[in-house]
């Protein structure tokens, strides 16, 4: 029979490394599959239903708080995410390929990645096609924290992979007039497909007409409803990116506005 004070003992240590993985999880670093499986602690795997000794729980404490370093900065964007250091590799942030376009561009997986593909895909099809044959650089999107001079400008937010910038040699920061009306009736009528999820770098008072970025913050609803959204218009035919919609309809129009 195991002595009461080694029970109690050995249960309190188990609620401690319990506590202290849920406060890890609040990172992000655990909610990325890659993370939340992180393969076995211990060279022989505790029997279901046993509770874990506390050489067990310190060894797969120390592997999160080191996955965490790895990948985490405590540092936030000027949208509210935090910026991770690398991409494939542990984090949330991982390359995605745009569809019809031949190119990729690092991003947030999951919503995020979903809205921002969008985003580049209608302007790829509607606005301006990218990647032509030695075009440099059609596209950015994340970069590395330390490259960040500002955390308040909206910039800062490729660094949390909830930006992208399309053509950055060609909309340069601070200049205005890189679209024609068409075009920017266009880009208007792309936001109106995020609902406010996303803001165009050209309405900013320092313009960066090739930015788009994530506006809400972490746990907002909109993103997940806009997302869902737009994977079944990807599953409609007649839906989505790459079918050519007239922007100039009045009902589009006015529904850019609310988004303008």
């Amino acid at each position: 029979m195991i002595p009461r004070d080694l029970s109690r003992r050995r249960a309190l240590v188990t609620a401690a490394g319990v506590t202290a993985a849920a406060a890890l999880g609040t990172t992000g670093v655990l909610s990325t599959p890659a993370l939340a499986a992180p393969g076995p602690v211990s060279p022989s795997p505790v029997p279901s239903g046993a509770a874990p000794n506390s050489e067990e729980l310190k060894e797969a404490l120390r592997r999160l708080e080191a996955r965490r370093r790895r990948v985490l900065t405590g540092r936030h964007s000027e949208n509210g995410w935090e910026m991770q250091k690398v991409v494939d590799a542990e984090g949330d942030i991982v390359t995605h390929s745009v569809p019809g376009t031949g190119l990729t561009v690092t991003a947030r997986s999951g919503d995020v990645g979903t809205v921002l593909v969008h985003v580049i895909r209608r302007f790829h099809y509607e606005v301006d096609a990218l990647g032509l044959p030695g075009e440099p650089r059609p596209l950015e999107g994340w970069t590395k924290p330390s490259e960040v001079r500002d955390s308040r400008l909206p910039e800062s937010n490729r660094a949390s992979g909830t930006a992208v910038v399309i053509r950055p040699g060609s909309y340069p920061a601070g200049a205005r007039g890189g679209f024609d009306a068409a075009q920017l009736s266009v880009i208007r009528d792309i936001l109106a497909d995020t609902e406010g999820v996303v803001r165009w770098g050209g309405d900013d008072r320092r313009p960066q007409e090739g930015l788009f970025s994530l506006v809400v913050r972490p746990g907002d609803p909109r993103l997940a409803q806009v997302a869902a959204k737009l994977r079944d218009w990807d599953r409609t035919p007649g839906l989505g990116a790459g079918t050519v919609a007239d922007v100039n309809e009045p009902a589009r129009r006015r529904r850019a506005a609310r988004f303008s």
